[in-house]
């Protein structure tokens, strides 16, 4: 098998050698099958890479398994044959942006030729660009696709491509895997046509700027909350990012004036020099921002990630220490916030609605109900809420919508996950709490305890390369075959299985269909005392994950770090139950 495995890299290595690449290319692959130590020929040639939930995504490199320019030349030929096929006889446009990566721009212009090339009017970006922007200059222009290279919050040897369809939301099927067909027809370097038409690229900016900005400086519900906290002090950091393009200045046109920055993350570098990971879950990746509020006692402190589509943010708590607040508890906190001015504003007429993801927290489907608003649970990826959104159309209003891994989407002129609207939308949270007398520390703490307490905890077990997809396959399907009885010593009462799409009552014995677009690897056990757990391989990288979301009572505000501290246990119990 083993041997089989390596005669098979080895002639995808020789396509290579023998074929119309770059001599750099060529002296890499040649060294690769020199070297005694296989581990990497086999890494960088053992399969293609594939789209998944987030797109097209891998570590920087030479071999078919590796972001450069002929993964990325083949992605896009594929995707220029398919929409050839799907607009024929008009003139096709597309957007090409990207983020801050190492060879993102290299990527991006590698595109827009083989894009013009096809004869596909381009719409290129002068220089790196959030990614919710992208989407939104792709529906402003009326093109029918476009494409972002970026690998979002992945460490710095990654690099991806995400593709969009006219609306400005990620491919869905059947057009992932229509373009996906049109890739895999490409069996040669030579089947790319990399000499671009110059006369069809158009270099775009500060034109699609001004109207995104203008239109996000109008989604205010609390102006005057803002105008009487204009001053209210805001650090924000892009963590080397495309954010520092428009964040800054979406917040000074909403009105805040007190905008302060931290210097060295302004630097714009695929390195990400000041962090070890540039992702806004990650406690670090805030470190300097947090450091920058505790000196000059900021309100608050919001970080995007290098392509500006999420937000962490860190607050104050009751004992004037800083503390992060989590992707779920941002959601929470969004969704209470557009209900209820949308309410008070009158605004809500029974055609309003929410959305969320299946793995997020389920307080904002209880909020819902309570509002009386109706809302819609999707798979995890903002490309399914940009579906639902699409669905409803004209049928319903989209209020908001967010996911657990601190994606959220407030309006909807973009179809992806939207840092900037969010951090004006957060600035104004905070405005508006602090016109109530209350922080936002202590505006989550009225949410837990109008709705109840939850905890959520994710957890991400990394299995790298061949052998960890093996293990990871090997894993769900332990899952499935054997369920946890109990999580925590308390009873699984649900199971879901999204890859056959069905939901298996335990206690009653029955099995009902679940109501999705598609099946997914996705399992979720559901408990008698409200505990949820789902579980699902990343889409985008080497990894499996769980979503553990556990309830509890509160009746106080003085009991909030008990019961925060016993759900913290009780999380603890049902990775024991796991085998975490």
């Amino acid at each position: 098998m083993e041997n089989n495995l390596i005669n098979d890299v080895k002639k995808k290595a020789q396509v290579w050698l023998d074929g119309n690449y770059d001599e750099a290319t060529k002296s890499a692959v040649r060294a690769m099958l020199e070297n005694s130590d296989s581990t990497e020929l086999v890494e960088s040639f053992y399969k293609d890479l594939e789209f998944g939930t987030g797109g097209l995504r891998g570590i920087m490199g030479v071999g078919t398994n590796r972001m450069n320019i002929y993964t990325v030349g083949s992605a896009t030929q594929g995707l220029s044959n398919y929409l050839k096929k799907e607009f024929a006889g008009g003139q096709i446009s597309v957007v090409v942006g990207h983020d801050s990566r190492n060879n993102s721009r290299l990527f991006a212009e590698t595109a827009a030729d083989i894009f013009s090339a096809n004869g596909i009017k381009v719409y290129l970006f002068e220089s790196l660009r959030p990614t919710p922007e992208i989407s939104f200059a792709i529906r402003h222009l009326g093109c029918q696709s476009g494409i972002v290279i970026t690998a979002s919050h992945n460490p710095k040897e990654y690099n991806g491509y995400k593709a969009y369809w006219s609306d400005g939301a990620q491919v869905i099927a059947p057009h992932d895997h229509n373009i996906i067909n049109e890739v895999n027809k490409i069996k040669s370097v030579d089947d790319i046509k990399f000499q671009g038409n110059k006369e069809l690229i158009q270099i775009i900016g500060e034109d699609i700027d001004s109207v995104y900005l203008d239109k996000i400086s109008k989604l205010t519900l609390s102006p005057e909350s803002i105008k009487r906290n204009k001053d209210m002090k805001i650090v924000y950091t892009p963590i080397h990012g495309t954010g520092i393009t428009v964040i800054p200045r979406a917040l000074k046109m909403y009105g805040f004036e007190n905008i302060i920055d931290v210097p060295e993350q302004n630097v714009i570098s695929g390195d990400f020099p000041t962090v070890i990971s540039p992702n806004p879950e990650e406690p670090a990746a805030l470190q300097m921002a947090v450091d920058k509020a505790k000196a000059i006692d900021a309100d608050i402190v919001m970080a995007s990630d290098p392509d500006a589509d999420r937000v962490g943010i860190a607050v104050k708590n009751d004992k004037g220490e800083w503390i992060l607040v989590n992707g779920n508890q941002t959601a929470m906190m969004l969704v209470y916030y557009l209900v209820k001015r949308w309410s008070e504003l009158g605004k809500i007429t029974g055609k309003e609605y929410l959305v969320k993801t299946i793995v997020t927290t389920e307080l904002i489907a209880t909020m819902a109900k309570k509002f009386k608003v109706p809302y819609f649970d999707c798979y995890t990826g903002f490309k399914w809420i940009a579906a639902i959104i699409r669905e409803q159309e004209g049928k319903m209003q989209y209020i908001g919508g967010g996911e657990e891994s601190y994606g959220f989407l407030c309006q909807d002129f973009v179809r992806d996950k939207d840092a900037v609207s969010a951090c004006v939308m957060i600035a104004e949270v905070a405005a508006w709490a602090k016109d109530n007398g209350k922080t936002v520390y202590e505006l989550i703490q009225d949410i837990y305890l109008e709705f109840g307490f939850s905890k959520e905890k994710g957890i991400s077990v990394v299995k790298k390369g061949k052998s960890g997809a093996e293990e990871i396959k090997q894993m769900m399907s332990g899952f499935r075959v054997a369920p946890p009885k109990e999580l925590a010593g308390s009873q699984v009462v649900v199971i879901k299985d999204y890859s056959t799409l069905r939901m298996i009552d335990v206690l009653a014995g029955k099995t009902e269909s679940l109501e999705m677009p598609e099946s997914s690897n996705v399992l979720q056990y559901f408990t008698a005392d409200g505990t949820k757990v789902s579980v699902r391989p990343s889409g985008t990288e080497p990894k499996i994950k769980f979503y553990i979301e556990v309830k509890l009572p509160i009746a106080s505000r003085e009991e909030y770090d008990a019961v925060n501290a016993a759900a913290e246990e009780k999380v603890l119990a049902v990775k024991k139950s796991l085998g975490l």
